[in-house]
């Protein structure tokens, strides 16, 4: 099993399905990676990018808060609010890459910093 089932949505649908060799989230406690084969965890998600490995590309999703529930072979991420960093045209990105940076400002966590979150948002430029 070299591949993980890795599902985002959020109250307007479905951001992202498909199988990924890892993913990266943003959680409370700080970042994770999960792996095919994970023991089940529920996580609470904080303001931050979501890294996609896929077999021939690395996707990333902003979102400003969610859950993740993962199990060895599916990740499903419940987000409040998430903007996809990679898909489309180089017009679709810099604008997904400004409404992500409004996203993640809109978020008042302290313990968060918004810098450093939009620091990686823009390495997807």
């Amino acid at each position: 099993m070299d591949t993980i089932k890795l599902s985002i949505v959020t109250p307007n649908g479905e951001i992202f399905n498909d199988d990924v060799k890892t993913v990266t989230l943003p959680g409370k406690e700080g970042e994770f990676g999960v792996l095919p084969g994970h023991s089940s965890l529920v996580s609470s998600l904080t303001v931050g990018v979501i890294i996609i490995e896929k077999a021939d590309s690395t996707e990333a999703v902003a979102i400003n808060w969610g859950h993740v529930k993962v199990d060895e072979k599916s990740v499903d991420v419940l987000a409040d609010g998430a903007i996809a960093l990679t898909a489309g045209q180089d017009s679709e990105i810099a604008k997904n890459i400004e409404a992500a940076k409004d996203l993640v400002n809109s978020v008042k966590d302290s313990k968060v910093s918004v810098a450093s979150v939009e620091a990686r948002i823009n390495s997807f430029a």
